[in-house]
């Protein structure tokens, strides 16, 4: 946080946000004292919090950001100038050329391929990333899309005994709803701080599971 948040310019958005997840190495507290307004939140996982934080949200286009060092904050204008374009969502592809991802292992590297081959195969897609949380998006989208609804995750989720966020699920019900989605490339640096919580084999089960019944189940 300290060397990734002052890369940030406030003058490029309205609002800076940041949800924390109960971090206890002084992260909010760190966030408070630079005058960032901070959400803590109460429920375990990602789409949780995204869920508590939503109605704080001020403007009717949101950046999701990581500031582990993964994110680069200079993409964040001209992120920005391609949602002036008219798209409803555009994605920072780490695949789309020349942008690479140095935190790939090769098994993340084959896992993002994979899902975002089959979503792109099974709901008429041409997407590079599919899967990675640095993109902006209208607000609403997640009433629209139905991301808000348990229904949407609550399956996979009993099934494979782990909690899943959104974005999957967000690019797969953009492209069945035809919204304009685009990709800017976007290199993923190392990570700077902190260790990664994946849930590979678990996450993977109930993502794919999620791709694979929405070829039927949502409208």
């Amino acid at each position: 946080m300290k060397v990734i948040m002052p890369q940030i310019q406030r003058a490029w958005c309205d609002q800076i946000l940041i949800l924390d997840g109960n971090s206890t190495d002084g992260t909010a507290e760190w966030a408070r004292t630079q005058g960032y307004e901070v959400y803590v939140q109460k429920e375990k996982g990602l789409r949780q919090g995204y869920l508590e934080v939503w109605p704080l949200i001020k403007g009717d286009i949101v950046i999701t950001f990581s500031p582990d060092g993964n994110s680069i904050a200079e993409l964040i204008p001209p992120l920005i100038e391609k949602m002036r374009e008219g798209y409803d969502m555009v994605i920072v592809s780490r695949y789309l050329p020349p942008a690479k991802s140095d935190d790939d292992s090769w098994i993340t590297g084959f896992g993002n391929w994979l899902f975002t081959t089959a979503i792109n195969v099974l709901h008429s897609g041409h997407l590079t990333d599919a899967m990675v949380m640095y993109r902006a998006y209208k607000t609403d989208l997640v009433r629209t899309l139905d991301l808000d609804k348990d229904a949407s995750y609550s399956t996979p989720e009993r099934l494979f005994h782990t909690r899943i966020s959104w974005e999957p699920l967000l690019s797969v019900r953009a492209l069945k709803r035809r919204l304009k989605v685009g990709e800017i490339p976007g290199d993923e640096p190392p990570r700077l701080g902190g260790k990664a919580k994946l849930q590979v084999l678990r996450w993977g089960a109930g993502y794919m599971f999620q791709v694979i019944r929405e070829v039927f189940w949502w409208r």
